[in-house]
């Protein structure tokens, strides 16, 4: 989905189009900081600097990401 259709659907007064927008943000905001936490980490972050950096604690982001290594 493209950003200029996102934001147009945003505006919508229809729910269920404005709701599909909702989540299509949800999934690309769970992909950049997914994406950005696995760099933090092939850089040498410590799940403390990265919970700072997203404004959790670190044990939040850890149990979130850390299984997954560091190619998150």
């Amino acid at each position: 989905m493209e950003s200029v259709n996102l934001a147009d659907q945003l505006r919508t007064a229809t729910p269920a189009t404005g709701l599909r927008a909702v989540g299509a943000l949800h999934r690309l905001a769970e992909h950049v900081e997914a994406t950005h936490v696995a760099q933090a980490r092939r850089d040498g972050w410590s799940w403390e600097q990265i919970g700072d950096a997203l404004g959790v604690t670190r044990q939040s982001v850890h149990l979130k990401y850390g299984k997954q290594g560091n190619n998150v």
